[in-house]
């Protein structure tokens, strides 16, 4: 069965993932020096390191694989069972991230829960067990997914439910990829389009307000719509100039690898959010090329284990988990070319983040499964069957 596995995607997944572990090395130097010095005044480390966010990025990745091993090797038909009792689960710790003594604020977000001495984000989880739980979902009411009633009113409560938590932290970024993640679904699913089209309007209606209440938010959004004015760039739009600049100086060639300047405390979050500008800097246009063309096929064999699921809960699962991966990628790529407002959204496989690493790793090794179990038969099977009369 393991021969039958999509070794391609596989082999693109270990590179980008090593990729980010080497660029991370680069590009974190001078914030882990800064960190451990703050440290070590606190009297908590002996000396200060350059490697603080190289060695925590490579406990990641030794997990993320073993996790990665680990859904790889579950027959993917489990988390149709287990995909209530793992939703239901998410949403609690959703819920817990916004109580006392358990939750923990980075910058400006409630979105991390401290349990047993490690920090996770619960919304990082919430993108692979809502694709289980809709997979399942979308099964059941496979000839009643077009309708109003059945259909429609379901789907849109569950979206609000599950979005609204995440808004409410506020997380504009996940939000915006779990509400991609489920109004996807949907469609593919057989979902009427002017029902998908008010369910996210009705999303958007809901969770932008809560998200926008907060005023580094909004400050975000004009620094995105007025990037040439002086007053703004040197204040809120300070970091989107700093990641422009980065990607400017990489030119054609790059400036060389672990060459960056914009590294020394010029780029916020270099390490993380903003490491696609540093890499453009530091490998040039053309490196980038690799990269990006790395990230097409990786989405493109996504969907081909899709289209070739043996069942209607493999393709919707499969199809799920690429979308996932595939906008949150465009996403973090068009905040760093200011052609969207920061969100806070890492880049997958190479940004620096453990919850969101071993979670996409989790659904790679899914997708993997899958893979072991595709057919190049018809698609009919797992087409959406229509009723004839639509409520």
């Amino acid at each position: 069965m393991f021969r039958r596995m999509d070794l391609l995607l596989l082999g693109i997944v270990i590179g980008l993932t090593l990729f980010g572990l080497a660029m991370i090395a680069s590009v974190s130097v001078f914030k882990s020096y800064q960190l451990t010095q703050h440290m070590v005044d606190q009297g908590l480390r002996l000396s200060p390191s350059n490697s603080l966010f190289l060695q925590r990025s490579s406990l990641h990745v030794f997990f993320g694989f073993l996790v990665m091993l680990l859904t790889a090797g579950i027959p993917y038909r489990l988390w149709e069972r287990l995909a209530r009792p793992l939703f239901l689960l998410t949403i609690i710790l959703l819920i817990a991230v916004f109580l006392p003594g358990i939750k923990n604020t980075y910058g400006t977000a409630n979105s991390w829960l401290v349990l047993g001495g490690f920090s996770f984000q619960p919304s990082e989880l919430l993108k692979i067990t809502l694709v289980f739980y809709l997979a399942v979902w979308l099964q059941k009411r496979e000839q009643l997914v077009g309708t109003w009633k059945e259909g429609f009113l379901p789907f849109v409560t569950l979206l609000l439910l599950s979005t609204l938590l995440v808004a409410i932290q506020p997380d504009l970024g996940s939000f915006l990829v779990l509400t991609a993640i489920a109004t996807t679904m949907f469609f593919i699913a057989g979902g009427n389009i002017l029902h998908l089209c008010m369910g996210g309007l009705l999303a958007g209606i809901m969770g932008l307000p809560l998200i926008l209440s907060k005023q580094y938010v909004r400050d975000r959004f004009t620094a995105w719509l007025t990037p040439s004015d002086p007053r703004i760039t040197e204040t809120i739009g300070f970091q989107i100039k700093q990641a422009l600049i980065a990607i400017g100086s990489g030119g054609v060639f790059g400036v060389g690898y672990g060459k960056s300047i914009q590294k020394f405390g010029y780029l916020p979050e270099v390490q993380a959010d903003m490491v696609f500008a540093a890499m453009a800097e530091e490998l040039g246009f053309f490196r980038m090329l690799i990269i990006l063309t790395m990230y097409a096929i990786l989405i493109v064999r996504g969907y081909k284990i899709a289209r070739e699921a043996p069942d209607r809960f493999g393709f919707l699962v499969a199809a799920g988990i690429t979308t996932w991966i595939a906008f949150q990628s465009i996403i973090n790529m068009s905040i760093n070319l200011a052609l969207f407002p920061l969100t806070g959204l890492t880049l997958p496989f190479i940004s620096y983040g453990g919850s969101s690493l071993v979670t996409t790793l989790a659904g790679v090794g899914i997708l993997l499964n899958i893979s072991m179990h595709s057919t190049s038969g018809s698609l009919a099977d797992r087409r959406p069957k229509r009723q004839l009369k639509m409520a």
